[in-house]
């Protein structure tokens, strides 16, 4: 199977294309050239793209669930749901995130997602992120604290040998005993490591990555705050370039000036958007539920009743939106902060992440407003707006 993509602004992680067209073979992108020179081949499918964007498919590494539904379900229809509204929004990659719990529910979740296969009109599944239990009680946020743990191998080789292989991320607090192991033992393993929900100071936060964490998870959320006397976790994240820092960009969790910071500080190639949703996102306000917890929404802000944030109503493309709009990032530079940053962050840029020849034919068709107009998986349209 041949497809062209025609009439279409091509964003690569470095400029946006403009009068050039792409070609999908099998399911890949296989060429992308002068439109004159391509529109003389042979296509078995041509998409006009009528003179919109032509963007890789965004990759969401932390997101609980949304549209009612929750990974800690552990049902096939809960994610069903959850990888249809992804693709609705944008999203044609996640991992599933399972929040701490109990050792049962945890083991279950995985399973769940171990043996989910990933179905047409939906956004593929490709692994696990394991958020908790090893996390600091004073940061904990809206983790369940009764189920908070110490770090510890056993346990965690445990979970990592049900994960068949798809565990891609764990965060974790590093300054807690027992940690260190736990990191270089997932590292060895071929698992990114972030720190969250910690306490830890600076020292312990590079003690962490000179074992191997690459990832700060939320930044500034559940962690330390930054002090002109002990910068903290936040300090570390923010001048250690082996970190990548996640940002959840709803105007909620972070201010705008916290974003700009950040951003100036890593640059374009270091911030991961993520939407940290969960079963809220997609529905109106009120009563929701998360890690056994009740969740108030009220304006879009998920809240525990003791006022904590509790993860979000938010999704990629809106943060890309505000990326775009209210930090004034050029288009390509925020598309890259959704999709090739986060690729390479859990190591799966070799052929996701962005529209390059040889890479999957995971895409996005959106307006200049960044309304998702059509989601292609696979080099076939997946889901296209009535």
């Amino acid at each position: 199977m041949k497809t062209l993509i025609k009439n279409i602004n091509i964003i690569t992680p470095y400029e946006i294309l403009r009068g050039q067209g792409l070609v999908i073979t099998d399911g890949i992108i296989s060429s992308i050239d002068r439109e004159e020179k391509l529109s003389m081949e042979y296509f078995d499918n041509v998409i006009d793209g009528k003179k919109n964007y032509l963007s890789p498919g965004f990759i969401d590494i932390h997101n609980h669930g949304n549209s009612g539904f929750d990974i800690m379900d552990s049902t096939e229809e809960a994610i069903d749901n959850i990888a249809e509204f992804h693709l609705k929004n944008g999203v044609t990659s996640f991992l599933g995130t399972v929040i701490t719990s109990s050792y049962e529910k945890i083991e279950k979740a995985i399973k769940n997602l171990v043996n989910y296969d990933n179905k047409v009109d939906k956004a593929n599944l490709i692994g696990i992120h394991l958020e908790g239990p090893f996390f600091s009680i004073d940061r904990k946020g809206a983790q369940p604290e009764k189920h908070i743990k110490t770090p510890n191998l056993e346990d965690m080789n445990r979970l990592l040998s049900i994960s068949n292989g798809k565990m891609k991320m764990v965060s974790l607090a590093p300054e807690l005993k027992g940690a260190l192991s736990v990191i270089s033992y997932l590292k060895s393993n071929n698992v990114i490591v972030a720190m969250a929900h910690s306490n830890a100071s600076y020292e312990e936060a590079k003690k962490g990555i000179y074992e191997g964490v690459s990832m700060a998870t939320h930044l500034y959320n559940g962690m330390r705050s930054f002090s002109h006397r002990e910068p903290g976790i936040v300090g570390a994240a923010l001048t250690d370039d082996r970190v990548y820092c996640e940002l959840i960009y709803d105007t909620i969790h972070v201010h705008d000036i916290s974003v700009e910071i950040a951003v100036n500080m890593k640059g374009i190639d270091k911030i991961v958007l993520v939407s940290d949703a969960m079963r809220a996102a997609g529905l109106k306000d009120g009563e929701y539920e998360l890690g056994g917890q009740k969740v108030y929404v009220k304006k879009g802000a998920a809240r525990l009743e003791n006022g904590s944030l509790a993860g979000s109503t938010l999704n990629l493309t809106k943060a890309v939106h505000n990326m775009v709009f209210k930090m004034n990032i050029p288009i390509h530079n925020a598309v890259r902060m959704a999709s090739l940053n986060p690729a390479k962050a859990i190591k799966i840029d070799d052929r996701k992440g962005s529209l390059e020849v040889g890479k999957d034919a995971d895409m996005i068709i959106f307006d200049s407003d960044i309304n998702i107009l059509a989601s292609i998986v696979g080099g076939d349209i997946q889901w296209i707006k009535n």
